[in-house]
């Protein structure tokens, strides 16, 4: 959620820090600050965007080769000065940032109160600095060893970083449920929740694991130790990420460059993993689990958001091809609710980051079980990445915007090819028929840049639909979780309420609120269930209902029923929720852009949910 980003080394920090702020907004926040070391440590905080930070701090003194930064997502506390990050300790000798949630902080507060400690903030965060601070008067111990005894007695999670005003050539960060990657420069050490701080200084990098903690050290020198204290060799990786994709490469916002980004994120997700003409799939992550993954009772897939959408897309696929029988969940409900899960079972983790606090606990709950664990995501070297047995990413690159739109394009293309690399296995699926839809998904990319030239007529319908105060989503089959995610979409970055529902339960309720203001978006494009859609738009426009299709090219039918047409190319039916969400993600944005919302940065929302 929150972002964090610090510095040490020879640079004046304070510009590296801003800049490393400004590439983590896309994960939402409600105020930024900075903290530098000089000789004195002074904090430069301010509630709303790092562009009113930069503007309060003009003017001041922002020398100091030690720093850290942080854009904060409120948990304990209401968005305002006092509350953003970062936090001095009571002596004033320590400065914190965090990301996450100290579950127990309510009872350590209690007891520094009753040990004299006073707090300037709501956060949970200032307790766990103050908490450090006692343990290392008290013990006589080092701030480092202090930190570790420290997150030893909290229970939540966290990413931290530490600075010492009496130490100014060590920096210390830590994690546990949230992620830190460190960056290796020539005699500088960078730490930031993501690479995009980091890419336009160094490749190399260490991630964290869990309950590491390290010691970076003006001198070059790099400690890394488990809250066990026992020592660990750092393992530097290469980061893949390049400067330019995190650039908005000339489109206005993200949201849009990432939308028409999606041609070339099929193309790179089927790469290497497929053959049309000799009629082969290979997800490298299968082979050494494929006995197993190939004679599952069933498949679990559990996910958040816009990948649980991906996931609902996947349950049809599997079933329909490879026919193993498959359960989607909520991974924010799986971790509550005792599942029946064990050994005989797969479980098919999504997540964009790769960091999505809720599907990580339901990973650990299904590993518990004994269940096997195949992961989903886009970023290299995240958590769910090493905490599967087995996966793929996405390789769809960095996706900035809070909604995801390339993201879902690249989930859906990896389920597809799971889906028949299963079917294959199993027998489920005749030869003629496997090469008939690789040759189709290998289409997919012209057919979605199809999708993208309707961009202009979009721009109309949003023209006319701005001002609508709820619209409603419709599909049958695969184009069900498509309605969901089109709603999703809308919701997220306009604030328009929508809902997606299966065109058939519309009569089951939702047709109560169907008049001459509600916009009915129907998702038209499977031709197996053609008839029963033109029924269900009959239905609406009974009631004046105002109709918005996703129809095939040339489907003169439901042309001649609807209010606004928006046509697509055809293709096979079990991919076209990859062509029938383009021009869903489409509106919204120009919907939203229209209404004056920051599509990239919706209010509220954060682009990976660390915490719960």
């Amino acid at each position: 959620m929150c972002g964090i980003v610090a510095y040490i080394g020879p640079k004046n920090a304070y510009p590296i820090l801003i800049k490393g702020l400004k590439r983590l907004e896309y994960r939402g926040y409600d105020s930024a600050g900075v903290a530098l070391l000089n000789g004195s440590l002074q904090i430069l905080k301010k509630e709303g965007k790092v562009s009113d930070l930069e503007n309060f701090v003009a003017g001041k003194s922002t020398e100091g080769t030690v720093g850290i930064g942080h854009t904060r997502w409120a948990t304990h506390g209401e968005p305002c000065d006092r509350n953003a990050h970062p936090h001095l300790s009571n002596s004033g000798n320590l400065a914190i940032i965090h990301n996450g949630i100290i579950e127990n902080y309510a009872a350590l507060k209690t007891e520094l109160e009753l040990r004299g400690y006073t707090f300037e903030s709501d956060t949970d965060t200032e307790v766990l600095l103050n908490l450090i601070e006692d343990i290392q008067k008290e013990e006589k111990i080092s701030t480092e060893e202090a930190v570790r005894v420290a997150l030893n007695e909290v229970v939540g999670a966290y990413a931290i970083v530490v600075i010492e005003k009496s130490k100014p050539d060590t920096l210390i960060a830590a994690r546990k449920g949230s992620p830190l990657v460190i960056g290796i420069g020539k005699g500088e050490f960078f730490v930031a929740s993501d690479a995009s701080p980091i890419i336009e200084y160094t490749k190399n990098v260490v991630y964290l694991n869990d309950e590491e903690f390290v010691v970076l050290h003006r001198d070059g020198n790099i400690e890394i130790k488990t809250l066990g204290n026992i020592q660990k060799t750092p393992y530097i990786q290469k980061l893949e990420m390049d400067l330019e994709k995190i650039e908005k490469g000339g489109y206005d916002y993200f949201m849009l460059k990432e939308i028409y980004e999606q041609p070339q994120v099929i193309r790179d997700c089927m790469r290497g993993r497929m053959n049309a003409e000799k009629g082969w799939i290979k997800l490298g992550g299968i082979s050494e689990f494929a006995n197993r993954i190939n004679n599952a009772k069933r498949i679990i897939i559990t996910a958040c958001g816009t990948s649980w959408h991906s996931g609902l897309i996947a349950e049809y696929l599997i079933e329909e091809l490879a026919r193993i029988p498959v359960e989607v969940e909520y991974a924010s409900e799986f971790r509550y609710r005792n599942p029946i899960v064990n050994e005989k079972d797969v479980v098919i983790a999504i997540s964009q980051s790769g960091e999505t606090a809720d599907t990580l606990s339901a990973i650990q709950i299904a590993k518990d079980r004994q269940a096997l664990i195949y992961g989903i995501c886009n970023v290299i070297g995240s958590s769910i990445a090493r905490a599967s047995h087995a996966g793929s990413y996405t390789h769809a690159g960095p996706e900035i915007g809070v909604a995801s739109t390339k993201a879902f394009s690249a989930q859906v293309t990896i389920l597809t090819l799971l889906a028949l690399q299963l079917a294959q296995s199993n027998g489920s699926i005749s030869q003629s028929r496997l090469r008939q839809i690789l040759y189709e998904l290998e289409a997919i990319p012209s057919k979605v840049e199809g999708a993208l030239k309707t961009n202009d007529k979009i721009v109309e319908i949003a023209k006319k639909y701005k001002d609508a105060k709820n619209f409603l989503y419709l599909g049958r089959g695969l184009n069900f979780p498509v309605a969901l995610e089109g709603a999703l979409k809308l919701k997220e970055i306009s604030y328009i309420h929508a809902e997606g529902y299966p065109a058939a339960e519309m009569k089951h309720g939702p047709i109560a609120l169907i008049d001459e203001n509600m916009p009915v978006v129907f998702i038209a494009t499977n031709q197996s269930a053609h008839e029963k859609i033109v029924s269900n738009i009959q239905e609406v426009k009974a009631r004046k209902g105002k109709v918005i299709a996703i129809v095939l090219e040339g489907d003169t039918v439901i042309r001649g029923l609807a209010d606004e047409v928006i046509e697509v190319p055809e293709t096979d039916e079990l991919l076209s929720p990859l062509v029938s969400i383009v021009p869903l993600q489409l509106l919204s944005y120009h919907i939203a852009l229209m209404r004056g919302c920051n599509v990239d940065q919706p209010r509220n929302l954060a682009k990976s949910v660390t915490v719960e």
